[in-house]
């Protein structure tokens, strides 16, 4: 990890596991989902220590700081010391990931393709309580 010089945003992003992959990083700057102490940027902006990023990664949005540099990948646990998060930030994707999974309790799965032999028997059982 490099503390003492600049490193491209899209490069960081991908070092800190926020993307898969590089291109994927320098996309979503692009596309203005990355914001570097609130204004629009480049792919090629230089970041620094203790700049802030406001990263949104449909549905989740991160605010963080950034603590420490790297140009390399790195492990997910070293990932995670490169930045700080807001307290606001990680309380709103905590709610956020418990409303999708209870979402995902709610809803029932749907079966596709035809129905099963025991499916239409059950269908016309349903059709004639009606008549």
């Amino acid at each position: 990890m490099n503390d003492d010089k600049q490193v491209r945003i899209d490069k960081w992003l991908w070092a800190a596991r926020f993307y898969k992959t590089r291109t994927l990083a320098a996309n979503a700057v692009t596309n203005g989902r990355v914001k570097l102490n609130g204004a629009r940027i480049k792919p090629s902006k230089q970041l620094r220590l203790n700049d802030k990023l406001i990263i949104q990664s449909a549905p989740y949005s991160w605010d963080i700081q950034v603590t420490s540099l790297a140009e390399r990948r790195v492990s997910a646990v070293l990932a995670k010391t490169m930045y700080e998060e807001s307290v606001e930030s990680q309380t709103i994707r905590a709610e956020l990931t418990e409303l999708l999974k209870l979402e995902k309790k709610r809803n029932i799965p749907i079966q596709k393709g035809r129905p099963t032999k025991r499916d239409r028997k059950q269908i016309i059982r349903f059709k004639q309580k009606d008549s």
